[in-house]
């Protein structure tokens, strides 16, 4: 992890992104003097499971990865974490430490924003704190569908759910299969890492993906939502 100050060169002198252009002056200029910018190397801890949080982070490039730590070794993946996405909202509601893991798929700048100061901006603009809200949904929503595939689908049906789920991710990063180890798909879809090597190695067969190297490419996707779908 590297700060970054404003004679570096990766210094970003504004808070440039659309949920932010909804703020007035004040609330812009509250935002901008309570934040630090960071550069997150591949493979650094971006936020870690049970650690006090006073700080949310918003990611301004590059994609991350965001994981429930289990016990020993499992973990579980919960989602890819994009450009233009905020982490650790929960904190500026109601928790003290972040209740998950996430790690930097690649080099990711981040802005770190004091809570306090995001919930006064909330408490301030409806507009924003709608914005933010909508947003944490959408996060606690994504949670509820990930556990309830765990509940009912079996394994072919996860993995085709982790794959489909990567796979949309290729517009804005094409390489985005070559990021995640076979461990990673393993721990999106919660199974063991020698089951993931053996059904990717299956749809291979079934004519349904392409395995080159860490790649993948999709070869039939209505199949693959069918399997979905059955579970």
């Amino acid at each position: 992890m590297k700060p970054i100050l404003e004679n570096d060169t990766e210094f970003i002198c504004d808070i440039q992104a659309p949920c932010f252009q909804m703020l007035s002056s004040e609330e812009a200029e509250l935002v901008r003097s309570s934040k630090t910018q960071v550069l997150f190397r591949k493979d650094d801890n971006l936020t870690k499971q049970g650690a006090f949080a006073s700080y949310i982070l918003f990611i301004i490039d590059g994609f991350a990865k965001q994981y429930l730590e289990g016990d020993g070794i499992k973990n579980y993946n919960l989602r890819i974490i994009k450009p233009g996405e905020f982490v650790g909202l929960s904190v500026v509601f109601s928790e003290s430490t972040f209740n998950y893991s996430s790690v930097a798929l690649t080099d990711c700048h981040v802005f770190l924003i004091e809570k306090q100061a995001i919930s006064k901006v909330i408490k301030q603009n409806g507009m924003f704190g709608f914005n933010i809200i909508k947003r944490y949904c959408e996060q606690n929503t994504n949670l509820i569908n990930t556990v309830r595939n765990l509940m009912y689908k079996q394994m072919n049906g996860r993995m085709a759910d982790t794959l489909l789920y990567i796979d949309s991710l290729k517009n804005e990063k094409p390489e985005i299969f070559q990021l995640l180890s076979r461990k990673d798909l393993a721990d999106f879809a919660g199974i063991s890492t020698e089951s993931a090597v053996k059904l990717l190695k299956t749809f291979e067969k079934d004519g349904l993906i392409k395995l080159k190297e860490k790649d993948i490419q999709i070869i039939n996707q209505n199949e693959l939502l069918e399997i979905s779908r059955k579970g």
